[in-house]
């Protein structure tokens, strides 16, 4: 499912317009993005989380000549799946 599918899929269970959701869904990203960016976790409890996550500096091994390489610090983002929305996926039962 892409971005105008769920559009689609969450205006026919609303009475929202898809104009309507694909604000609503523009300004989630905006939120998310932002906050994540600054360090902030945002959690959608039994559904998601977004985090972010810094990477210490550390050596690698390049593959084909096992030359050892410096890999820079970064950061990145971690999403994590929440209770309920594994036990869906599972299969469990209510």
């Amino acid at each position: 499912m892409n971005k105008s599918e769920l559009i689609s899929a969450i205006a026919s269970h609303t009475e929202m317009t898809q104009k309507d959701v694909g604000a609503v869904i523009d300004a989630f990203e905006e939120v998310v993005t932002k906050n994540v960016s600054k360090g902030e976790k945002v959690a959608l409890t039994g559904f998601v989380t977004f985090d972010r996550v810094d990477r210490k500096a550390r050596t690698a091994r390049n593959p084909q000549t096992g030359e050892a390489i410096k890999v820079a610090a970064s950061k990145a983002v971690k999403v994590s799946v929440g209770a309920k929305f594994k036990a869906a996926v599972k299969g469990a039962k209510k």
